[in-house]
């Protein structure tokens, strides 16, 4: 057997954790740079934990709060030009995969001025600075992985880096920070949880230490899922976020298979949130992996303590509602974009083009 597994970050979860571990902050450094959203880190009250932590902990920091959903390579470069010219010791991101993801690029351009093609494939001149990953919805994971992924305009999609220096140093996950989010994001955060925990565990990469971690997450998820509709108690929320976390752990050894890959032109061609372009694919794209690996599967969904894989369709059709329409055109365009995405060597059948615009058809109103 050979067997590799990693996972460097010291994670802290419960509620007021950031408060309870503030002196964690102080082995990093004495300036650090806040990068998050708009306006929720405000609204769910993570941001002013954050810096009472940094105050308690005599640190100085400055926040960056012009992080988009699906973040560019334009705009990291931006940030990280500020972080560098004040001289940040560590980087914080808080919120969702958006903004940790565009955290760990900062990161890496922050202490390295390089072009993006190194920049996505490495190495870097300087060490990278270190990340502190506060999530405040329940789905990516990126609090435990060492991907970020950031949209190239370029390139027309989302891309990815992965490298072992952006696994966060810390981690704070404290579930009263998801208590807020409109229900539509806490059904699309947790369907990408799933996603991560289904495809790491249909992954060509799969362990048996990313099994185990993917069941547990899948277990959890699947009861989760089912109490997703109307108003969601707070120990839903804090096994959402823990069985989030497991399903990153999962991916940052297995990573993403062809689910993601044509997920991403769903997002950035046609505005669909990240997680509800997985779900809406889902199904269908189990149904495929099924002809070869029907065993597989049916151990998966018997996991999420489901009786078939039309029950798990039917949980996700209840969640995700009417079903968006795409094109014979986009069909082609997003299937011939897909297949040329990485992730695809991670998919346990072999895939073609014509079979993820199969998969397309099949899951939409063409």
């Amino acid at each position: 057997m050979i067997l590799k597994f990693f996972m460097p970050t010291k994670v802290f979860l419960g509620k007021d954790c950031i408060i309870e571990n503030a002196a964690q902050l102080k082995t990093l450094g004495k300036k650090a740079f806040i990068v998050t959203g708009r306006g929720s880190a405000k609204a769910n009250g993570s941001l002013a934990c954050v810096q009472a932590a940094l105050q308690a902990s005599g640190i100085a920091y400055s926040v960056f709060e012009r992080i988009l959903s699906n973040p560019s390579i334009e705009l990291v470069r931006e940030a990280a030009k500020i972080a560098r010219e004040e001289e940040t010791d560590f980087i914080i991101g808080i919120g969702g995969g958006s903004p940790m993801d565009a955290a760990k690029a900062i990161a890496i351009l922050a202490a390295n001025e390089v072009d993006d093609a190194v920049l996505f494939s490495g190495p870097y001149p300087h060490p990278v600075l270190p990340v502190v990953a506060v999530p405040t919805t329940a789905g990516t994971g990126s609090e435990v992985t060492q991907y970020s992924v950031l949209t190239s305009n370029a390139l027309q999609t989302k891309t990815s880096i992965a490298n072992e220096a952006l696994f966060p140093q810390l981690a704070f996950l404290d579930a009263s920070y998801t208590e807020c989010l409109p229900p539509h994001v806490t059904i699309n955060t947790a369907i990408d949880a799933l996603s991560h925990a289904v495809e790491g565990y249909l992954s060509a990469k799969a362990t048996n230490i990313s099994d185990m971690l993917a069941a547990e997450s899948m277990m959890i998820l699947g009861k989760c899922l089912k109490a997703l509709v109307g108003e969601v108690d707070f120990s839903v929320r804090e096994q959402l976020l823990y069985a989030s976390m497991l399903a990153g752990m999962v991916i940052a050894h297995t990573g993403t298979t062809a689910l993601h890959s044509m997920g991403y032109s769903l997002t950035y061609f046609r505005d669909i949130d990240h997680g509800r372009a997985n779900g809406l694919l889902m199904y269908e794209y189990l149904k495929f992996l099924a002809v070869e690996h029907g065993g597989r599967i049916d151990k998966m969904v018997s996991l999420m303590g489901m009786n078939s894989l039309e029950e798990l369709k039917t949980c996700l059709d209840h969640l995700l509602g009417d079903k968006e329409s795409i094109s014979e055109n986009e069909i082609k365009q997003f299937s011939a974009k897909a297949i040329q995405a990485k992730n695809i060597l991670n998919t346990i059948r072999k895939s073609s083009q014509e079979d993820l615009a199969g998969i397309f058809e099949r899951s939409f109103c063409v």
